[in-house]
C-alpha cells in the first residue's frame, strides 16, 4: 500500500479559520494600529473580507469548471467542498468579530448565520448542490473588492482628502456593478434554480425543505441588498445635488 494513501490531508476548515484569524489580528494590531479604536475593528473586518471575496470567486469558478458533470443535482467534488469550507471559515471569523464589537447589529449577524446555514448544509448534510451555492457565492462576492475599498474610503473620508476622493470616484462605479449583479444577475439565477429544484428531479439528493430554505435565505439577502443599494443611490444623488447647488451659490 502506498504511504500517501495512509496519510489523509489535514482538514481545511481549521486551517482556513486560522488563516482568517491571523489576518484579522494582523490588521487590528499592526496594519491599522494608527486608526482610531472605533474604526479599527471595521477596517480589520474589511481586510479579511478582501482576503475572502476575490479569491473565493476565482476558486469557485475553477471548482465549477473543473467538474465536467456540474449541475444543480451533481454531487460536491472535494475541491468544491474545500471552497465551501474557505467561505465557512471566513463567515465564522467575521461572525465572531460582530459578536465581539457589534453585538446589536442583528442584520449582519442574521445574514452571517443564514449564510452559514446554506454553506454548512450544502457541505456537511446534503453533499450536493455546491454548483448552485458556489455560483451564488460568485454573484455575492464579485463586488467584494470594490465594496471593501469603498467601505474603507467611507470610514476615512472625513479626515482624509485622498479617501474622500476615492469614495467620490468609486461610489457610482461600485453602485452600478452592485445594482447589476444583485438586481438582475442574482434574481435571474435564483429563478433558474427554483425552476430546476421545484421540478422534483433532485429531491433525492437535495430535499425540498433544504432547497426551499436556501432559496428563502438568498431571496431575503437579495431583497436587503436591493434596498441597501437603492438607499445609497438616493444618498449619492442628494450629495451630488447639494454640491451643485452649493457651487451655484458660491458663483453668485
Amino acid at each position: 500500500m502506498n504511504i500517501t494513501t495512509l496519510i489523509s490531508p489535514p482538514p481545511t476548515l481549521p486551517l482556513f479559520f486560522t488563516m482568517f484569524f491571523t489576518i484579522y489580528l494582523t490588521a487590528h494590531f499592526i496594519i491599522f494600529r494608527n486608526w482610531t479604536p472605533n474604526l479599527r475593528p471595521e477596517a480589520a473586518s474589511c481586510l479579511i473580507s478582501l482576503a475572502h471575496g476575490t479569491p473565493a470567486v476565482i476558486l469557485a469558478v475553477i471548482a465549477i469548471l473543473s467538474d465536467p458533470t456540474h449541475g444543480f443535482a451533481s454531487s460536491n467534488t472535494q475541491f468544491q467542498n474545500s471552497v465551501l469550507e474557505y467561505s465557512i471559515a471566513y463567515f465564522l471569523m467575521d461572525l465572531f468579530h460582530y459578536f465581539t464589537f457589534y453585538p446589536t447589529d442583528l442584520l449582519f449577524i442574521g445574514h452571517h448565520l443564514a449564510t452559514l446555514f446554506v454553506f454548512l448544509t450544502c457541505r456537511y448534510l446534503a453533499f450536493h448542490g455546491a454548483y448552485a451555492v458556489l455560483i451564488l457565492l460568485v454573484l455575492a462576492e464579485v463586488t467584494s473588492l470594490l465594496q471593501n475599498v469603498w467601505t474603507l474610503a467611507s470610514a476615512r473620508r472625513g479626515d482624509s482628502e485622498v479617501a474622500a476622493q476615492v469614495f467620490d470616484v468609486l461610489s457610482p462605479l461600485f453602485y452600478a456593478l452592485y445594482s447589476v449583479v444583485r438586481g438582475f444577475a442574482a434574481p435571474l439565477f435564483v429563478y433558474r434554480m427554483v425552476g430546476f429544484y421545484s421540478s422534483g428531479v433532485a429531491d433525492h439528493v437535495v430535499p425540498k425543505w433544504l432547497w426551499v430554505s436556501w432559496v428563502g435565505v438568498v431571496v431575503a439577502a437579495i431583497s436587503v441588498s436591493v434596498l441597501w443599494i437603492s438607499n445609497n443611490w438616493i444618498e449619492l444623488y442628494r450629495e451630488r445635488m447639494f454640491k451643485v447647488v452649493d457651487k451655484g451659490k458660491k458663483v453668485r
